[in-house]
């Protein structure tokens, strides 16, 4: 769905450029548990089994897809703030020692043979995959500068059994897009504040973590000065937390971040004083701290 370019606002009021949206079984009775030893010296025996392993030879590339012009025919706007956005997450992963690559305004096929290509390369020697999506959308797609596509089609691509020099490692997706054109008016509250070489077998959809900017349903909102909500919060929080804090913890203070911090600021009425929650969908096995 289509931006929303409003107000001379920033989220918070002070003065900017407006805020927009990125529209567009099986059961079994066997217990599972584990032989020998106290609980202590179980945790300790096994506790490489519940946390990701990020000491390879790299950390791993970061790809960046930042669409911000669009062709006529799709009657999107343009995204002001999003090259914001693709600057703050380039900093932020390069921090955490990330290869970062950045591809501007590119159409459906593009994007596909890129993360195809990506797909097919040799990520042996590195710890994770990461990769950041920004742009128009809406529930379940993701619009290139020409059309629209499934973010299925593009995330699968990393399945398990495709790209198997990353099978068993985490890939992370940040997608910053509308979901839908719903809005979010709030609510008042008063509530107070093994061994590294054992081979197993794992589901291929194993390993994934996406980051949606809203809920299914609901619009994005962006500043077109300051990027959008989801991506400063995500920026400021891994600066913020990264050697403390595990990544689902880390994004958990994002949702707070964004629920609490912000509120959209428009001269359209409708789009007035709107909220946003990000949903984080985590196929995540282990616990994820960056080094």
């Amino acid at each position: 769905m289509g931006d929303k370019q409003n107000g001379a606002h920033t989220a918070d009021g002070s003065t900017g450029g407006g805020d927009n949206t990125d529209a567009g079984t099986f059961s079994s009775s066997q217990q599972i548990h584990l032989k020998g030893g106290t609980a202590k010296e179980m945790d300790s025996k096994f506790s490489h089994r519940f946390t990701y392993r990020m000491d390879y030879p790299e950390m791993g590339l970061c790809v960046i897809v930042n669409n911000k012009n669009f062709h006529p025919s799709t009657r999107m706007g343009m995204r002001n703030g999003t090259d914001v956005d693709a600057l703050k997450l380039k900093n932020t992963f390069k921090s955490l020692g990330y290869t970062v690559q950045i591809y501007n305004d590119l159409k459906c096929h593009d994007i596909f043979e890129l993360l195809k290509k990506v797909a097919e390369d040799d990520h042996s020697k590195r710890s994770s995959f990461i990769c950041a999506l920004l742009s128009h959308g809406e529930e379940g797609y993701f619009f290139g500068v020409d059309d629209s596509m499934p973010i299925k089609q593009l995330t699968s691509l990393f399945r398990g059994d495709r790209c198997k020099s990353l099978a068993g490692k985490p890939k992370l997706f940040f997608i910053q897009a509308c979901r839908g054109t719903e809005l979010d008016s709030g609510v008042e509250t008063d509530s107070g504040s093994g061994s590294q070489e054992e081979t197993h077998k794992i589901p291929v959809e194993a390993d994934f973590l996406y980051a949606y900017s809203t809920v299914p349903g609901y619009y994005s909102w962006r500043n077109t000065v300051n990027g959008s909500w989801f991506i400063q919060s995500l920026c400021d929080m891994l600066k913020s937390h990264h050697k403390q804090l595990e990544l689902i913890q880390i994004l958990t203070c994002v949702n707070h971040m964004v629920a609490l911090e912000f509120e959209s600021c428009s001269n359209q009425i409708d789009f007035h004083a709107k909220k946003q929650i990000p949903c984080v969908m985590s196929m995540l096995t282990k616990a994820l701290y960056f080094p």
